[in-house]
């Protein structure tokens, strides 16, 4: 049967039809079994978990993880180490749940102690672990069980395939978790610091995935704060080797990887982002990412042309990523990158792509270019990129929709030649039912966008955004527990009732409303910013020719506008709130 399967799905899938897995668990399993035949059981179960996900999805219904799970506790050595090997090729099938792993709390630990018994039996682990730590509670139960202890040593193996698996081990530990990473950065292995044993591991004479995986650990520790961004290991180190990683030269699987790495390293740092845009001209680099699939005559090799439709997509989305993360802060970043060869119409498209990834990132580029008063007059009005952005904003998916509506806000703005198209788009009604999302971002940038499109706005437009929000709309948003929604909704008042005879229309068809929301805010337990922001609403009250007699005439205002004075002092008319 083992002769019989190997490199044959055809064969693996005909034994499993034909009934071998429960025999095989059962001669697995059973007392009176040989260790010899037991270990040939294992083995074959290895060979047919290797074919396909169906294949996979047979043993798993067979229940073989705790068949294989028990025969760990063997004192055979070769018999553990073909369990292991086919619980590894289980647990790192895609259709394998990794909760798997955790149903029993005595697993780990176990796992933990087989770690000492050999070479092999430390890179299945090791393998396992990497791949079933998925979520935070997964990091925490590895970590609580002494994983990084555990497996620390095991970076110096005599073994590279045991020294990549360790690696990868720590990458997915330290993601986004900032207890392993500040315990990471003090762990001894032979006397060196783990960090420091990361920076051996990026050197130029080291294989790729070892500089990739390692560039990733000391990513992920330094997002997570246990090492300074302006640490000579991020800057003269990590940084140029997952710019490297971005080079022609390099696999396009690794292009992705470390454009994708690069990508979330910078993404909140303004000085690793200036550093990254001038090392071995990353950004005109990054354009050839889209140039994938080649023309077709240019391709003679079919396997390479298959290669190459696969990873197109996971190029153009790592390229939209790290363009993005480039441009996040720095003005002139955001103008070498718009002026990078069809830049541009390479973002419209990308709008417009079939891959939700792809449009994501692509939206996500364009939010952060749209942060530039200067493109926003410009390359955006030339482009008519708000065309494309509508119509995405029209049906997607919610992880599109907060971007694409953040890059809407900044579309909006005053000085935006975008902002009057936009209108005329019917953006109003599409903003207006943001704000009814359940999702507390939708409705931040629905309001956020609307509270930019009334500054400065005539009055037509004003009584638009009234019209399709609704007073009970705009009430229930200043009652909402995200005070980012409360805040943007006074700024959305404030801006609405701006100029004179704006604000006396508007008081006099819905004054007592306002007058009843900024009581109700003013009395409420409030931070002082959301107070703030609702005085500076009764300051553009005052300032209209009829509307201040709603104040004039309402003690219990006058005595509030007295206390508040006396607290912080006084206020000016407040009519140009426009933070983006």
């Amino acid at each position: 049967m083992k002769n019989a399967v190997i490199g044959n799905n055809k064969q693996k899938a005909n034994l499993i039809v034909l009934g071998a897995v429960p025999r095989l668990l059962y001669l697995l399993q059973q007392e009176t079994s040989s260790i010899e035949l037991k270990t040939e059981c294992a083995v074959v179960l290895g060979s047919l978990s290797m074919g396909t996900e169906n294949n996979v999805k047979s043993l798993l219904d067979c229940h073989i993880i705790p068949a294989l799970l028990q025969g760990l506790l063997s004192a055979d050595i070769r018999f553990i180490e073909a369990c292991l090997r086919c619980l590894r090729t289980i647990f790192t099938s895609p259709v394998t749940p990794v909760e798997l792993l955790y149903t029993d709390a005595t697993v780990i630990p176990h796992l933990m102690l087989l770690l000492s018994r050999s070479l092999h039996s430390q890179e299945y682990i090791c393998q396992i672990f990497a791949h079933c730590c998925k979520a935070p509670d997964h990091q925490t139960i590895l970590f609580n069980h002494g994983v990084v202890q555990n497996i620390a040593h095991l970076l110096t193996s005599v073994s590279y395939k045991v020294r990549m698996q360790a690696l990868k081990c720590f990458s997915v530990l330290a993601f986004d978790n900032p207890q392993v990473s500040m315990t990471l950065v003090n762990v001894l292995v032979d006397g060196e610091l783990l960090p420091q044993i990361f920076v051996k591991m990026l050197q130029r004479d080291k294989p790729i995935e070892m500089q990739l995986t390692a560039a990733k650990c000391l990513t992920y520790m330094c997002r997570a704060g246990s090492i300074r961004t302006d640490d000579n290991c991020i800057v003269l180190k990590t940084l140029p080797c997952l710019v490297r990683m971005c080079n022609k030269e390099r696999l396009l699987e690794e292009r992705v990887e470390g454009a994708e790495t690069l990508a979330y390293l910078i993404e909140p740092d303004v000085e690793l982002q200036r550093i990254a845009s001038i090392t071995d001209h990353l950004i005109s680099m990054l354009a050839d990412y889209f140039k994938y699939p080649s023309s077709v005559s240019a391709i003679t090799d079919i396997k390479r042309l298959d290669h190459d439709l696969k990873h197109a997509h996971e190029l153009r989305q790592a390229a939209f990523k790290l363009y993005a993360s480039l441009g996040a802060n720095d003005e002139d970043i955001r103008k070498k990158i718009i002026e990078a060869e069809h830049m541009m119409d390479r973002i419209v498209n990308g709008l417009s792509e079939t891959s939700v990834k792809v449009r994501l990132a692509a939206v996500r580029c364009l939010h952060s270019l749209s942060r530039s008063v200067q493109q926003l007059r410009t390359s955006f009005q030339d482009h008519a990129v708000w065309k494309p952005l509508m119509k995405v904003l029209q049906n997607a998916p919610d992880d599109i929709l907060v971007v694409a509506s953040s890059t809407l806000c900044n579309l909006l703005l005053e000085f935006s030649p975008s902002k009057e198209p936009i209108l005329e788009s019917g953006a109003i009604d599409l903003l207006c039912s943001l704000t009814l999302s359940e999702n507390p971002a939708l409705r931040v940038n629905g309001i956020w966008a609307l509270m930019n499109m009334a500054f400065q706005a005539d009055q037509k437009i004003k009584s638009d955004i009234l019209r399709g929000l609704s007073t009970e709309q705009l009430f229930r948003l200043l009652s909402d527990p995200d005070v980012n929604v409360l805040m943007k909704t006074l700024g959305l008042l404030r801006n609405l009732l701006s100029t004179r005879p704006h604000i006396d229309q508007i008081m006099s068809t819905h004054g007592k409303q306002i007058m009843q929301a900024v009581t109700f805010i003013l009395e409420g337990e409030h931070n002082i910013e959301v107070k703030e922001q609702t005085l500076c609403i009764l300051a553009n009250i005052a300032d209209g020719t009829t509307a201040k007699d709603l104040i004039m005439t309402n003690d219990d205002i006058l005595q509030k506008i007295k206390y508040y004075v006396r607290i912080i002092g006084g206020f000016d008319l407040c009519i140009d709130f426009n933070i983006c």
